[in-house]
């Protein structure tokens, strides 16, 4: 058995006992349900990058956090923007800051054995750095750190995905796949992932720009991320999320009148851009200390416009139509 498939995670949120130094600091106060809990699993044992997809602020991107807490793995994240290229989750490389380096060292001279034997550490100084080792040039990125790793593997999380352009995703698979490895021109070097090590990648979409190619959605799981649907499924999840912070936790009413009439709102009304989890927990803390006095659970029972809308309401037609009574 190797150690990727020792790797078990089950949602707990349990602290490691030896983290990674780059690991999550506090747990998570993320509730995973059993099978989310086994897609998770399953790309651990795989070897396969988990794309998740649900509505914003269903919990796609605590996900990672949870898996590297409970794992004591490093994290890292790397978040997509519409420039953003697969090399750029490897390294980049300054070469405009090398030029200069050559510049200075005209200008103020150099030791003949500095010239000759230049440092060939990875993380070096700027006092040290020099033009003659290309490799104090190259930086990192989330995945090329994770490539690098030797006694454990990373989580990697690709944070929406479907902002970049249609060739990103399946450049990554290039990387992604056996044999899990990518060059560094500048430096001609070749950095392979450790075989029993290799990346747990986590990947978010919002299908911004429609559906991902179908060459990378092969080689990926697939995991849709429901919205909880019950009352019960929330107050966990307040419970949770109170349970690791110095704050005073809502009282039990008011926390079962808030999700109830919360998930009425959700199911009632159609939505153009409908609240998540995140605005959910926002709008309790909204009606449990924003006046003096958390507001009336009797009161919230028998509004028709809901208290505190800014915090739920995200576009002009949902405003408008959160002034008609339920």
């Amino acid at each position: 058995m190797t150690a990727a498939e020792r790797l078990t995670f089950h949602g707990d949120g349990r602290a490691p006992t030896a983290p990674h130094p780059d690991s999550p600091e506090v747990p998570e106060p993320y509730l995973v349900s059993q099978p989310l809990q086994k897609a998770v699993n399953l790309a651990i044992f795989l070897r396969r990058p988990l794309l998740l997809e649900g509505d914003a602020g269903c919990g796609k991107t605590r996900l990672a956090y949870s898996v590297a807490y409970e794992l004591g793995l490093p994290l890292y994240r790397w978040d997509v923007r519409s420039s953003t290229k697969a090399q750029d989750g490897l390294y980049e490389y300054d070469a405009i800051l090398r030029l200069h380096d050559v510049e200075v060292q005209k200008v103020q001279g150099a030791h003949p054995a500095t010239l000759d034997n230049p440092p060939d550490e990875d993380a070096i100084s700027p006092e040290r750095r020099h033009p003659g080792n290309p490799k104090h040039y190259r930086r990192f990125g989330p995945l090329g750190n994770a490539f690098r790793l030797r006694d454990r593997p990373a989580v990697v999380l690709i944070d929406e995905i479907d902002k970049a352009d249609l060739d990103f995703p399946n450049d990554l698979l290039t990387v992604l796949d056996d044999p899990w490895q990518f060059t560094i021109r500048e430096t001609g070097e070749t950095i392979t992932a450790h075989p029993e090590h290799k990346p747990i990648v986590i990947i978010t979409s919002n299908k911004e720009k429609g559906n991902l190619p179908a060459p990378f959605l092969r080689r990926c799981l697939y995991r849709y991320l429901d919205f909880p649907d019950s009352p019960e499924q929330l107050q966990e999840i307040v419970r949770r999320h109170y349970q690791h912070r110095q704050q005073t936790t809502p009282a039990d009413p008011l926390v079962t009148a808030a999700a109830d009439k919360f998930l009425s709102q959700r199911r009632q009304r159609n939505w153009f851009k409908p609240p998540g989890t995140s605005e959910f927990l926002d709008w309790l803390k909204a009606l449990h200390q924003f006046e003096a006095k958390p507001y009336s659970v009797a009161q919230l029972q028998q509004d028709t416009i809901l208290p505190y809308r800014e915090v739920l309401f995200k576009r002009q037609d949902d405003w408008r139509n959160s002034t008609q009574a339920s």
